[in-house]
């Protein structure tokens, strides 16, 4: 009888849900990662507009992302994760191309920062959770897979951008990609089932319990909640994403300043708005968000696979160590096109490790019950960091004139990170 009832669910190939999950996590790529790119054109379309007032959709669009992943972590626990990213895909997608239609910033704002952020953080979280469930052999690996597309999608976003608009123009850029996201979300929908209970993959044995071990079980969302192992991993998950977000969100900003001074110490002059010195500096940018997000799409399958090999804590230390290092060393670096890039992707590689150790880590602690639940409210903490970050960075910006502060920030938020790596342990299982 038992063999029989589950028949019809396990007809889908246990891959399927990892294509949802890259699709779903590209699409959100493509709406986050390269959103420097915009800065500029947008600072010339309306001349008015500070660095911090363009910044504030940004980190707008990053607080609602973050906030929605814990709804959206109970509603798929509920009801499923295809309808949750199918309305949230269709959501992201007007949002997105509303903005091809904005005339002040407030409306830049409300469609990208709060309803493209909605639709966001719908698409982003269902995968995540489900992913791994078809994979209990393989989790990290699972969910490095789940969400490499943020990498992708950042990848691909920040070229292209700056092409098209320099081809079609600002507007038409968030028109043509706010459809194609949408596409793209809603086959990442129908790609997203959650296996029977007590499923396995053929081949697999569960590790077996020792003689004399206890019974155990998974947390509760109430219970997890009640650890102080979820909030240091909140803590931690805070101020990792907080500095990677800052850079992210000025790297572009970053290194088009920074070349631009270097050009104006050889010729005299800044490079005219429009001219080839001027468009070969903001490509040369871009390929700097280009470099980070290469590595950070590689980084979150590589450390899935280690971190399945050797445990999330020793790949947490190393990841944090270096991306201090590196952080340290991107203010001198963006005036030289190749460091900028070097050091871009160091910083990359860290940024998007920590999206396969964390939902790994929460995993590890807690159980697949109630991941949806446990990843969604511990995700938040990226919403807050983003919001945080990107507005602390563009005031530092505004009232230094330099980028040295805001990165030097950045690094010692990581180090907070690290001491937390060092000091946390699991927390005690619950036995059945």
């Amino acid at each position: 009888m038992a063999a029989t009832t589950s028949v019809p669910e396990v007809k889908m190939p246990r891959w399927i849900p990892l294509i949802g999950g890259v699709l779903g996590s590209t699409t959100c790529g493509l709406l986050l990662y390269a959103f420097s790119v915009f800065i500029k054109p947008f600072q010339q379309m309306f001349p008015e507009w500070t660095t911090t007032d363009v910044s504030l959709a940004y980190a707008l669009c990053l607080l609602v992302f973050g906030c929605m992943t814990y709804p959206a972590g109970r509603l798929s626990d509920k009801y499923g994760p295809r309808i949750v990213v199918l309305i949230g895909g269709i959501i992201l997608g007007i949002g997105f191309a509303l903005v091809s239609t904005i005339t002040s910033k407030y409306e830049l704002y409300l469609y990208y920062g709060i309803i493209a952020g909605f639709g966001g953080g719908l698409v982003y979280l269902p995968p995540i959770a489900t992913a791994p469930k078809w994979w209990p052999d393989r989790k990290a690996l699972a969910t490095g897979l789940a969400v490499v597309g943020l990498g992708l999608g950042s990848f691909v976003m920040g070229p292209l951008a700056t092409t098209l608009i320099a081809s079609v123009g600002l507007r038409s850029v968030f028109l043509y990609v706010g459809i194609v996201m949408a596409i793209m979300a809603v086959i990442s929908a129908f790609c997203l089932a959650v296996p029977p209970p007590g499923w396995k993959p053929a081949g697999w044995t569960p590790p077996a319990q020792k003689p004399g071990q206890k019974s155990t079980r998974d947390f509760t969302f109430s219970e997890t909640i009640r650890t102080p192992q979820f909030w240091l991993l909140y803590i931690s998950y805070f101020c990792g994403s907080f500095a990677g977000l800052m850079v992210i969100g000025h790297i572009a900003n970053h290194g088009i300043i920074s070349m631009s001074d270097a050009f104006k110490a050889i010729t005299g002059v800044l490079p005219l708005k429009g001219s080839p010195d001027a468009l070969l500096i903001a490509l040369q940018a871009s390929y700097a968000v280009s470099s980070l997000a290469a590595l950070n799409a590689l980084s979150r399958v590589l450390i899935g696979a280690l971190s399945d090999k050797v445990g999330t804590k020793i790949c947490f230390l190393l990841i944090f160590i270096l991306q201090t290092i590196a952080l340290v060393m991107l203010y001198p670096s963006g005036a030289n096109f190749v460091l900028l890039c070097i050091v871009a992707a160091v910083i990359g590689w860290n940024y998007g490790s920590m999206f396969t150790l964390f939902p790994a880590a929460c995993l590890q602690y807690y159980g697949p019950t109630a991941q949806g639940s446990n990843y969604g409210l511990l995700f938040t903490s990226f919403g807050f960091a983003g919001f945080a970050g990107n507005l602390v960075g563009s005031w530092l910006l505004d009232y230094s004139q330099s980028y040295s502060a805001p990165f030097y920030v950045a690094a010692a938020a990581v180090l907070i990170s690290l001491v937390i790596s060092f000091i946390l342990k699991p927390p005690q299982t619950k036995t059945a």
